[in-house]
Parts: structure tokens; C-alpha cells; sequence
């Protein structure tokens, strides 16, 4: 209602200063409560009794005026005031207006009202509304002691001072929406049913500490100037909503209970979020929200998911949490942070990373600052399991003590700066002989349950298979990542995760492909030196067995000399006769001689020596292969050896 709207109202018939009094005429006089001579004040009060209805919509009032109203309802042994209705919609306050022990059997309404001073109100109980909607107050507004059986109504009030909501209970809605005031304390307040904030602007700090909000409770697009403090506030049904709230320093939570999801979505935090010792039974959502100078989240245990999916952080921050699950999808961190976690998944699709950004799973439960350890009702012993780096640039991405056996790489860029920290798990191939145990990723994983099935783990519904060409250059860069790391006996693993993709790469020409298949079946990528070692025994009995059976002659051949005799002169040839290949059954050539000749031939083929031994043909041309062969096997198990204990 503007000013220049006619009252709904009988309009009281006083004109001041070119005005007519807006106040509404009281019973059959022409004149509002204000405007009656005393002769009529009088006769009107003596009419009034305990229970009575007030309507005085739009007059004017002061204290004076307002306790003489009230004095005729007043229980002369309890000095308190009982009225039935009370409507001041639209008064005009001079000064400072005080309502002390007073029952309104129904509502009370000061809709629109006027203040030039503050509204005090203590010891009120009002059975129904209480209404202060699209008041203007000069001053303070202070509910002491006051209880509301209906709807506490503040929509849109302008309070140039502070608002100190004590009251024990409102009954059913408290609406604060569009309000306005310095600071703002609701410390204590229950509220049975909805409590809404939606555009509140607080220009100081609010307080609702031990606040209960059974029905839900909206706070979003409040703006709150300083501190805003929620320990011990319980949120019991509906939704504890934050989004799209401004608020300008600490938000701590300490011991609060949320039997209800909470979610800040897009809500902008300029401090710290404490949840030390607070209770979280559903989840809770930050998707959105900027923290401008947020320093500490947490400890924060809740065990469904917390969701900082698209939030930006903008200075540096530590997060802990015990949780279900905790998704970073398209987070920002605009500075460093550390994520000390608890239990939880971790999904880091697509965040962006601008410093470093440490994922770390922290074995120990989280501790209150009184140093009372928090409980975790709800969770498990759990590692924490990173579910994905897909579209991160990991050139800034630490993670330490995590379970990365389900974590998808694909898509992320600079993996060969990623930093592997502590103890990192990852999955291992199925449990038999065909397949040798290392680590491995876990796309590869979803790529070999389409081809090999049973023991390998297929993709969870909507991931992506992808194959070996894309798979080798993922392992490429973990490898180096270790590597650099120092780690090379790690790094072993996904060289030969490297070297299987690229075995399996059906891109990738047939020459090489079959090199590769040679050396996987003879060291396992100069990694497996026990398969290298096999080949080299299999390569040297086989020399001893051919050396026996076809390379050592029947007998050694002994030097013949023969000469002629030329007047005194004697000249004298010597001349080794070719050896002779064995002859008889196999069985025959089988001998103890014969082995212990062909070993030493072979030992010292193993290690570049001619053993000196006469040969046939055939034994001549098996020890150049084996002088070929075996030192290379040998040389593939020291490599393998090497690969797995280097420091």
C-alpha cells in the first residue's frame, strides 16, 4: 500500500498539516485513538475489557498512547494483558515501542507499520500470527521471551538496527524473506514448521546457534555482511538450504545436526566452514559455490555425498572429510588445498588446478579443537578411492595413500608429472597362471573384459572402453611420473602395462608387433626374469643335447705328420684330420664324457668363450648360435633383475 492509496478502513476524519490522518475510526466516533478528545479516549477505553479485539490500523501512536490502550486488558493481579485480535497495520510510531506481558489470543499484526525508534517486545505470547511484514523500524527490534503459536511474519521489515529473534517457539512458519537489518540473532529459536530467509540481507552478523528448524529451512540469497553462526542449530526435515547465499566471513557449524540434506549451491562463503563434531545423516552439496577466503573446511563426516562439483576456491584451503563420496567435478582451485579425506570416493573429472592440489587418505579419525576424537557412525574403515583424473591437467595433482584400482585416466593431460605419494593401489590382473601379477590400470581392465571376460573387471555403466592405442600412452606417462619419482621398481609395471597395449595395438605395423610378441615371450618386456632365465636352461640343454648327439666328434682327431727325405734335408707336414661325426644309436652318444665336453662348450658359449673344443660341423655352427642366443637371455634376466630392485 502506498501513501497515496485510500485505506481499507473507515478513514478517521482529523486533517493535520494539509493531511488527512490515515488512522482508522474507532467504533461509531469519526476520529482514529489519536484524534478522540479525551471524552471520548475515555468513554472508548471504559467500553474495553480483558480479551477484547484492537483494531487501530494506520494511527498514529507513541508509548504513552499505547500503554493507555493497553491499561483496561491489563489483569490487575498478574499486570498482564490479554487481547483477542490486535491489528496496527500501517501505525505510526513515535519513538521507541515497548510490548511487555501481553496475550494476544489471536494474531498481532503491525503489517506496514511506522517505527521512529525501535520495537521491543518481552514476555508476549501471541496464540496466533505475529506480524511485522514490510514494517519500517528506525531502530532495534528485540522478541524476548516471547512465544508465537501461529506464523512469525517479517517479510520484507527494513530494521536500521539490530534484530534479536529470542523467541521459544513459533508454532508453525517464520518468514524472513526480503527482510532487512544490522546484525541478526535467532539464537535458540524453534521453529515447527518452514523458516525462510530467501533474500534476506543482514548487514552485520547473524547468529542461530541451538536454532531448530523442524520443517526445513530456507536461507537462499540471504546475504549476511560478517559472521554467520550455525553451532549446535538442528535442521530436522525439508531441506537446509543455502543456495545462492552471500555470506561474508566464518560459517561454522560446530555440533550442528542436519537429519536433512543441506545444499549451498552457488552460495558465495568469504571464511572458514567448521563442522567439528556436527552430525550429517544425508547430503550435502556446494556445486557452484565460491569460497573467497575460505581456509578451512571441515571436519566434516557425513556418509552419503558431499559435492563440490563446478565450485571455485580462491585462496588456498584444507578440506577434511569422512564421507560416502566426494565429487570435484569441474572444481576450481584457483590456489593450493589439501583434501585430507577419510573413506570416501573421489571423482576429479575435469578440475582444473591452477597450484598444487594434494588428494591424501588419512588413516586416523579427524579430531575436535578440544581434542575429542569425532565419531564416524556411519563409515567404514575404508581407504579412499580416487574414481577419477579424467580431463585433469596433472601437472599439479598429488596424491598420496589412495586406492586407485577403479580410477579412470583416460583424457587426462600431463600424467607424466602426476605424483604418486605414499601407498597407492592399483588393480591387479585375475588370479591363474596366464596372467602375470603387476598393477594395472583400470581401463584396461574394462578393455580385456570385452575380449578375455571372466577375472577382469568390465566398465561401469555410461565409462567408455577404450583400447590398447589409447591405453600405451596413459602408461607412457605414469611410467615416467615414476620414474622420475624415483621409482623405478613402480614404474616397471606400467612399462610392461605400456608394452602390452602396444603388443595388443592392432594400428600399429605387423613387424612390430611381432618383435613385440618375441620379446614378451622371452623376458616379459625384459621384466620377468625367471621367463628369461626358463628360455636360457631350455637353450642350454638343448646345446648340451645337440653338442652330445651331433656336435662333439666320435673321437678327438690326434695330429699326423708326414715328411720326405731329400739328400740330408728332412722336411715334415703336420695336418689335423677333419673330425668325425659320431656314429651308432643316440643312446650310445649319451655318455658322462660326452656331457661334461658339451657343458663346457655351452657355459662358455653363455659367456662369449671359445671353449677350444673340436667340433664337427654341426656342433661348429650350434655353439655360434648359442654364443648368439644364450648371452642374450642372460643378458634379458639381468635386466629383469635390475628393472624390479633399482633404486
Amino acid at each position: 500500500m502506498t501513501v497515496t492509496d485510500a485505506p481499507a478502513w473507515p478513514q478517521c476524519g482529523h486533517v493535520g498539516t494539509g493531511e488527512r490522518c490515515r488512522g482508522r475510526r474507532v467504533g461509531s466516533y469519526t476520529a482514529c485513538l489519536a484524534h478522540l478528545d479525551s471524552a471520548e479516549r475515555a468513554a472508548h477505553l471504559a467500553s474495553l475489557a480483558p480479551g477484547a479485539d484492537l483494531d487501530h490500523r494506520g494511527t498514529p501512536f507513541t508509548q504513552s498512547l499505547l500503554d493507555e490502550l493497553l491499561a483496561p486488558l491489563r489483569d490487575p493481579g498478574s499486570g498482564r494483558a490479554r487481547v483477542g485480535e490486535a491489528s496496527f497495520d500501517g501505525v505510526r510510531f513515535t519513538g521507541d515501542a515497548e510490548l511487555e506481558g501481553i496475550d494476544f489470543d489471536g494474531f498481532c499484526s503491525f503489517a506496514s507499520a511506522v517505527f521512529g525508534g525501535g520495537v521491543y517486545v518481552r514476555e508476549v505470547h501471541a496464540g496466533g500470527d505475529f506480524r511485522l511484514g514490510a514494517a519500517r523500524v528506525a531502530g532495534d527490534v528485540w522478541l524476548d521471551d516471547t512465544e508465537v503459536g501461529g506464523d512469525a511474519w517479517f517479510y520484507e521489515a527494513r530494521i536500521e538496527g539490530t534484530l534479536r529473534f529470542c523467541v521459544h517457539e513459533v508454532g508453525h512458519n517464520a518468514m524472513f524473506k526480503g527482510m532487512t537489518c544490522g546484525d541478526a540473532y535467532f539464537s535458540g529459536v524453534r521453529v515447527r514448521g518452514v523458516a525462510s530467509f530467501d533474500g534476506a540481507v543482514i548487514d552485520g552478523e547473524a547468529s542461530f546457534d541451538g536454532a531448530f528448524f523442524q520443517e526445513g529451512a530456507d536461507f537462499a540469497e540471504i546475504r549476511i555482511a560478517g559472521r554467520a553462526c550455525f553451532d549446535g542449530a538442528r535442521f530436522r526435515r525439508g531441506r537446509a538450504c543455502f543456495d545462492g547465499a552471500d555470506i561474508g566471513g566464518d560459517m561454522p557449524f560446530a555440533e550442528a545436526h542436519f537429519e536433512t540434506e543441506a545444499t549451498f549451491d552457488g552460495a558465495s562463503i568469504g571464511g572458514d566452514l567448521s563442522f567439528s563434531g556436527a552430525r550429517l545423516e544425508a547430503d550435502v552439496g556446494f556445486r557452484r559455490a565460491v569460497f573467497r577466503r575460505t581456509a578451512r573446511i571441515g571436519p566434516l563426516v557425513c556418509p552419503g555425498t558431499v559435492d563440490f562439483s563446478d565450485a571455485v576456491f580462491e585462496a588456498a584451503v584444507t578440506l577434511e572429510a569422512a564421507a560416502g563420496e566426494v565429487r570435484c567435478r569441474r572444481t576450481r582451485w584457483a590456489s593450493t588445498a589439501a583434501l585430507r579425506l577419510r573413506n570416501a570416493e573421489v571423482d576429479l573429472s575435469d578440475a582444473v588446478l591452477e597450484f598444487p592440489v594434494t588428494v591424501a587418505g588419512r588413516p586416523r579419525p579427524f579430531f575436535s579443537p578440544e581434542g575429542e576424537k569425532i565419531a564416524e557412525p556411519w563409515l567404514t574403515c575404508a581407504p579412499v578411492r580416487v574414481t577419477s583424473v579424467q580431463g585433469v591437467d596433472a601437472a599439479y595433482l598429488v596424491l598420496a595413500d589412495v586406492d586407485l584400482t577403479g580410477c579412470l585416466f583416460v583424457e587426462a593431460v600431463h600424467l607424466d608429472q602426476l605424483r604418486l605419494e605414499g601407498r597407492c593401489l592399483l588393480s591387479s590382473p585375475p588370479v591363474g597362471l596366464r596372467w602375470m601379477s603387476r598393477r594395472t590400470l583400470a581401463e584396461e581392465h574394462h578393455w580385456r573384459a570385452t575380449t578375455y571376460g571372466g577375472g577382469w573387471t568390465p566398465a561401469p555403466p555410461h565409462v567408455e572402453t577404450h583400447g590398447p592405442a589409447v591405453l600405451a600412452p596413459v602408461y607412457r606417462q605414469l611410467r615416467k611420473a615414476l620414474e622420475d619419482g624415483r621409482n623405478e621398481p613402480g614404474a616397471a609395471d606400467f612399462y610392461y602395462g605400456e608394452m602390452e597395449m602396444r603388443r595388443h595395438d592392432t594400428t600399429a605395423s605387423r613387424g612390430e608387433r611381432t618383435l613385440l610378441r618375441l620379446y614378451w615371450a622371452l623376458s616379459g618386456y625384459g621384466l620377468r626374469a625367471a621367463r628369461a632365465l626358463a628360455w636360457l636352461v631350455l637353450a642350454m640343454t638343448a646345446t648340451v643335447l645337440a653338442m652330445m648327439l651331433w656336435g662333439l666328434p666320435q673321437a678327438d682327431p690326434d695330429p699326423v705328420s708326414s715328411g720326405t727325405v731329400d739328400g740330408r734335408r728332412v722336411t715334415l707336414t703336420t695336418r689335423k684330420p677333419a673330425p668325425l661325426n659320431p656314429e651308432g644309436p643316440y643312446t650310445s652318444r649319451l655318455s658322462t664324457a660326452r656331457f661334461e665336453k658339451s657343458a663346457r662348450v655351452v657355459i662358455n658359449s653363455v659367456v662369449f668363450r671359445a671353449s677350444g673344443q673340436d667340433l664337427t660341423t654341426t656342433g661348429t655352427y650350434v655353439e655360434m648360435a648359442a654364443r648368439l642366443v644364450e648371452p642374450a637371455l642372460l643378458g634379458l634376466a639381468i635386466l629383469a633383475v635390475r628393472n624390479r630392485v633399482k633404486r
